[in-house]
């Protein structure tokens, strides 16, 4: 079984949203590169397994993915491509199944691999699709730490509540971290908070907690027409400085969220998967 096998001790931490357009897959990737400055050594799983979207972000043209090590043709390690600052990229495919359409073989298949592979990882950071998919809620629960992106439209508001309610709801995910994408300021970003957290209090009785924000920075628009990520290009813009913030701030918080391995990650996961069969 997954979880009983020994191995280094990562922390997962899986970032969704409640509607695309937010900006997740950009935040997940630049967060990546705050943590290689903090000295950390990351993997990002692109875990919307049908549409892949890190590596178009960051112009990477892997010649393997997922579905070649779900078929059994290719290791973990044929499949991860390195990223800016030296990050692992897990990618997905388009067409790629859903994990409650993996057959018996797949789910193995995927736990040996996961269990072979013995690359150092510090931090697993996982990029979901965005809505409320039992996909999305899997990997949610699999993961020690769940990070919301919403961003000040009401939209994203709405849908970010409606994913906190379902996680809450039929999974029993009480720890939620917010971070607000896209916000003139502070204050703005502080107010978007705020009106999640009082429906959460009030209609779930669980409370929230606020992890930062990122502005509203034209250097984020430059790196996505150049296919970088901007934290590799402007270190110093607003925007990669307030992530480097919400890194170390992770980074601080983390001593009590290092329980797993990547092969506990990966058991949980598939157990939540096989539940639904």
């Amino acid at each position: 079984m997954a979880g009983e096998q020994t191995g280094k001790l990562i922390r997962t931490i899986t970032v969704t949203s409640g509607k695309g357009g937010v900006g997740k897959t950009n935040v997940v990737a630049n967060l990546a590169i705050a943590f290689r400055r903090l000295g950390k050594e990351v993997m990002i799983f692109d875990a919307d397994l049908g549409l892949s979207n890190i590596d178009v972000l960051l112009n990477l043209a892997p010649k393997y993915n997922i579905q070649h090590v779900l078929r059994g043709e290719k290791s973990l390690k044929d499949v991860i491509v390195e990223g800016p600052y030296g990050i692992k990229i897990l990618p997905a495919s388009s067409g790629v199944q859903e994990l409650t359409e993996l057959d018996e073989f797949q789910r193995l298949r995927l736990l040996e691999e996961f269990d072979a592979y013995d690359g150092n990882i510090d931090v697993l950071l996982v990029d979901t699709g965005a809505g409320i998919s039992s996909n999305v809620a899997f990997f949610c629960v699999a993961s020690q730490e769940i990070i919301v992106v919403t961003s000040p439209e009401p939209t994203a508001l709405t849908d970010a509540y409606a994913l906190i309610k379902v996680l809450f709801t039929r999974y029993q995910e009480k720890d939620f971290r917010i971070l607000v994408n896209s916000a003139k300021n502070e204050t703005e970003a502080f107010e978007v908070f705020k009106k999640l957290s009082v429906a959460a209090e009030r209609f779930l009785n669980i409370s929230l907690d606020y992890l930062g924000f990122i502005p509203i920075d034209s250097s984020i628009q430059k790196a996505v027409r150049l296919q970088k990520a901007f934290s590799e290009i402007y270190p110093s813009s607003n925007a990669s400085l307030n992530l480097l913030e919400i890194a170390t701030k992770l980074n601080r918080d983390s001593t009590h969220k290092v329980k797993g391995t990547l092969q506990f990650f990966l058991g949980n996961l598939l157990k939540g998967a096989t539940a639904l069969d």
